[in-house]
């Protein structure tokens, strides 16, 4: 039996407005309260695509 796919949360856990997105974990907050019950091919295609995801780095500039 395969293991499941660990949560990518890191404990940052605050909501960027703009982008509805985690600050720490780059999932939305439906995809947060979720995962205990998605299959393994949703959190699987959800950790694939959250390198991808923008979160602004509050308190950063950009040049």
């Amino acid at each position: 039996m395969a293991k499941p796919i660990e949560s990518p949360c890191i404990r940052v856990c605050v909501i960027d407005p703009p982008s509805g997105l985690c600050l720490g974990c780059k999932r939305s907050l439906r995809e947060i309260a979720a995962w205990g019950s998605m299959p393994d091919e949703t959190r699987a295609r959800i950790m694939a695509d959250l390198p991808a995801r923008s979160v602004p780095q509050h308190g950063t500039t950009t040049p």
